[in-house]
């Protein structure tokens, strides 16, 4: 028998279900046609994460960023330099 993949967004749906407890999970079991311990281990990884969602450091991940645009734009100016001088030695 073949396992089911799903996806990202279809996990998240589901366990988000899960968490409002509107539905028990046998039920949305049911009607997502998934295990219902495979639901209670993806509400699990949805409550272990939602933390983080609001723990990271935007200000880190903005300087990374400006930093990594910074290193590339010195790229882009010093292949320009060597592009112009190498159409100048084979159109000299």
């Amino acid at each position: 028998m073949q396992r089911k993949k799903h996806s990202a967004e279809f996990k998240a749906k589901v366990a988000i279900e899960a968490v409002k407890g509107l539905k028990t999970i046998n039920e949305i079991a049911t009607e997502s046609e998934v295990h219902p311990t495979q639901i209670t281990l993806w509400k699990k990884q949805l409550l272990e994460g939602v933390p983080t969602l609001f723990a990271t450091n935007r200000g880190q991940k903005q300087k990374n960023e400006e930093e990594l645009t910074a290193t590339l734009y010195q790229q882009i100016g010093q292949l320009k330099v060597e592009l112009d001088w190498v159409k100048k030695q084979c159109f000299a």
